[in-house]
This record gives structure tokens, C-alpha cells and sequence, in this order.
């Protein structure tokens, strides 16, 4: 499967079953679109779908749906970038489930944050846990 050799470090650290999400659609996408960036693009909008990224790996939501409101709009497959994405954090769960997130990550500030600031400490959370991983 080609999908294996291209799966994202994050996705390395995460349950087989993301490992097998990202992998299928990534290699329906490379059947209809050709490897590049589409396919990539496809393969991480079906882990989301379904998971959300904590810290440097991802992990089941406890329920299936789109994880920003970018994600649900029709139009953005349109515009290009991730601006106005939460990154793979699940914005649209509840504010006790993202303030959970924030105290397992150790997320200073927490209980002081509105829901759109712990999906902003969320998201910067993750890559900077990413970035440490990789180096």
C-alpha cells in the first residue's frame, strides 16, 4: 500500500485504526487525484472526521463528524490553506471536553480560557509537541 510509506509521524504514534483511515483514503485519493498534496489533503480530512489530534498523536472523538467549521463548509474545498482551521482539534466539542484535553496536555491558564481560546491552546499545543517529536 503506498499510503504506508507517506503516513504522517503523528499518525505513526496513533492507534492502527487512524493508521488505517489515513491509509485507505489517502490510496483511493492517489487512484482519482494522482499522489501529491490533494491526496494528502483527502487522507487528513477523513482522520478528522473521526479523530482529533491531542498532543503529538490522534485519538478517536466520541462522535464522527466535522471537526471546525471549515470542515463543514462546502466552499472552503475551494480556497486553499489551513487558515481558519483548529488544526485537528475537535473545536466543535464541548468546552468541557476541549478544557479535559487542555489538563491533560498540562495547558497553563485553562480554567481562566474560553472555548475558542483552549481550541487556539490546543492547536498550538499539538505542534509544538509534534515539533518536539521530530527533533
Amino acid at each position: 500500500m503506498p499510503g504506508t510509506r507517506e503516513l504522517p509521524d503523528t499518525l505513526r504514534r496513533s492507534s492502527k485504526k487512524a493508521q488505517r483511515t489515513w491509509i485507505k483514503a489517502h490510496d483511493s485519493a492517489v487512484d482519482q487525484y494522482g499522489e501529491g498534496e490533494r491526496a494528502h489533503r483527502v487522507a487528513m480530512a477523513a482522520v478528522k472526521h473521526s479523530f482529533e489530534k491531542v498532543g503529538d498523536h490522534w485519538e478517536a472523538k466520541d462522535g464522527k463528524g466535522a471537526s471546525d467549521s471549515r470542515a463543514s463548509d462546502p466552499g472552503a474545498k475551494n480556497r486553499k490553506g489551513s487558515e481558519g482551521t483548529a488544526g485537528g482539534v475537535d473545536a466543535n466539542a464541548s468546552k468541557d471536553h476541549l478544557y479535559e484535553q487542555a489538563r491533560r496536555l498540562g495547558v497553563q491558564g485553562r480554567s481562566k480560557m474560553t472555548k475558542a481560546e483552549l481550541v487556539d491552546a490546543l492547536r498550538k499545543e499539538s505542534g509544538t509537541r509534534t515539533k518536539r517529536a521530530r527533533g
